[in-house]
């Protein structure tokens, strides 16, 4: 009698344990399917909701200091700021981006029909070492019968035009994404303060409390340092000197402003595009104070970053170069235009919370060693 009372229990138990581990996965289950579902709802506005919360992070100060002279209104004061980026950004932003597509496009019709005209090279080419011959007789062959080349290296060809014809067409999705992600990035700032109090109360629970505050704290000064600091001044001599290309009726005006981005957030002078074109138009240019003007106007333009950046990063970034570097390349290289200023940021964040949990696990455990 005992032997059974003792394995009552015992089946009682065992079906009790087999009850919540099915419960278990079931939850498990159903709250898993939810997420998938959810995040494939989600999916094609990812990267624009994303944009719009870095951008209206980044803008927020500003905000802040137009509501305060509003009388503390926040809806009037995002719609004023919205509204004048737009008038600002829109129109040479467009122009550029036309420009962009247009150039690249018509660069490639011209290398696959064999219009495309190239300059025979100078005689000092063959002297630059390692690549100095093959470069000179490269660049002979293609002065001399360019459709022989083209032929010749047809498909790494086609790989690049498609490559570049890509991000022409990217171009312009890029601009209407800039466009919406403001309008976005206006109703949170509208509803900034409220917003900031759910971020808050999420990191909170996913950390605790004072781990909370300084997640908040951490990824805001990131976002602000990197999108003001770098990407901003990047996008301002982008825009002053790319206004300037189209202006004097540069070739690849678009292509030049492109690359002037991309190489102020490697930290790279804008030199390197800026004083070839000025070579160019002195050089091309029929009106000589036209080409003056421009000559001037260039060079202010490309030394922009040096007055900009006191200004604008004052507080700092602290991610190294070569993040940002990576993260700007590879989201240029996976999401196109957008993907360059949305992989800067996001790597930058992800870099900066990762050290901070290194050094967070690093003194907990020289406090339990002094402890001890």
């Amino acid at each position: 009698m005992n032997n059974e009372h003792e394995v009552l229990p015992n089946k009682t138990l065992e079906k009790l344990i087999s009850h919540k581990v099915l419960d278990l996965f079931i939850r498990a289950g159903l709250i898993s399917f939810l997420v998938v579902y959810c995040y494939q709802i989600f999916k094609p506005f990812f990267g624009l909701m994303l944009w719009s919360v870095i951008l209206a992070v980044a803008l927020y100060p500003l905000h802040t200091m137009i509501a305060r002279k509003m009388g503390g209104k926040e809806g009037r004061a995002a719609t004023a700021l919205v509204l004048v980026i737009l008038l600002s950004v829109l129109i040479p932003t467009t122009l550029l981006a036309i420009s962009f597509a247009d150039s690249t496009t018509g660069l490639v019709k011209q290398i696959q029909s064999g219009t495309l005209q190239v300059p025979a090279p100078n005689e000092s080419v063959a002297g630059w070492p390692l690549v100095g011959k093959q470069l000179y007789a490269l660049w002979s062959s293609a002065h001399s019968d360019l459709g022989a080349v083209v032929t010749k290296y047809e498909p790494k060809i086609a790989v690049v035009t498609k490559q570049v014809l890509g991000y022409a067409a990217s171009a312009g999705t890029g601009v209407l994404m800039f466009l919406v992600a403001l309008v976005l990035a206006g109703i949170w700032m509208a509803y900034g303060t409220s917003g900031h109090a759910a971020a808050k109360a999420i990191a909170k629970r996913m950390t605790g409390d004072k781990e909370g505050e300084a997640l908040v704290a951490l990824s805001t000064s990131t976002i602000r340092a990197v999108a003001q600091g770098v990407i901003g001044i990047a996008c301002i001599q982008a825009l002053l000197l790319g206004a300037g290309f189209i202006l004097v009726g540069i070739p690849a005006a678009g292509i030049l402003a492109l690359l002037v981005l991309v190489l102020g957030i490697m930290q790279i002078p804008a030199a390197l595009v800026a004083l070839p074109t000025i070579v160019y138009v002195l050089s091309t240019h029929e009106s000589t104070p036209v080409a003056i003007m421009f000559t001037v106007y260039t060079l202010v333009a490309g030394m922009a970053d040096n007055i900009l950046k006191p200004l604008m990063l004052g507080r700092g970034v602290n991610a190294p170069m070569p993040v940002i570097l990576l993260g700007a390349l590879g989201g240029m290289a996976t999401g196109g235009i957008i993907g360059l200023f949305l992989g800067s940021v996001m790597l930058a964040l992800g870099y900066q919370l990762f050290m901070a949990w290194v050094y967070r696990e690093n003194e907990e455990e020289d406090a339990r060693e002094g402890t001890g």
